[in-house]
């Protein structure tokens, strides 16, 4: 726990130390430029830090973060990211990362008000009305928030596969993947949900662009 504010400067203090006594060109490689083969898109909540729980190193993931892990196609933010990680770094996976649990899921399932978040919250909505059907037959309100963040998810991957830097990276031979995560945070494990997307042949008539060629 940070017990104060100038304690983070006595931490990353040790942490250089530490990385610098591993390998004293660390760094050095570090400043020269970035690399990375993922683009990581995960919920804001503090309890998940990309590369804390897959223990990966600094320079392997490009990540974005916003409440809900959302995918939203006016969202110029997650746009931007992703068309860089994609066309400039060239990364090969997208991972959509949500975890059980999720405050702004669970905040969408309710009709309380809790200000500017609401719109974005909205979109979670949706995603309840396409699986209403399902979703109000489990009784257990845990299980009915688990099973939304596990769709939610599901949409958002889907999303991902409709946008145009997506496709026309596909429609040029980039081997792009995406994938879908959760993070459960009784235990620490991630699980893979089988979302996987490699190609457009997932993606519904109405939703496929003719290819803009590099």
């Amino acid at each position: 726990m940070i017990r104060s504010f100038h304690q983070l400067f006595s931490n990353n203090k040790k942490w250089v130390e530490a990385k610098t006594q591993q390998n004293p060109d660390f760094f050095h490689k570090l400043a020269d430029g970035q690399r990375p083969k993922y683009l990581w898109i995960g919920c804001s909540d503090s309890r998940v830090p990309a590369e804390e729980i897959t223990q990966v190193q600094p320079g392997d993931f490009f990540v974005h973060r916003n409440i809900a892990n959302m995918v939203i196609h006016n969202d110029m933010s997650m746009l931007s990211v992703l068309d860089y990680a994609v066309n400039v770094l060239e990364v090969q996976h997208v991972i959509v990362c949500g975890h059980y649990g999720c405050g702004g899921v669970a905040a969408a399932m309710g009709s309380k008000q809790v200000g500017l978040i609401d719109n974005w919250l909205r979109y979670i909505k949706d995603v309840y009305r396409l699986y209403q059907e399902e979703l109000n037959a489990i009784d257990n309100p845990a299980r009915r928030l688990d099973r939304l963040v596990e769709l939610n998810i599901q949409e958002q991957v889907y999303g991902l596969s409709t946008t145009t830097i997506v496709q026309n990276a596909w429609s040029n031979g980039k081997p792009l993947l995406i994938h879908g995560l959760v993070y459960d945070l009784k235990t620490g494990l991630l699980k893979d949900l089988g979302l996987s997307h490699d190609s457009p042949s997932k993606i519904d008539d109405v939703y496929r662009l003719e290819p803009v060629f590099a």
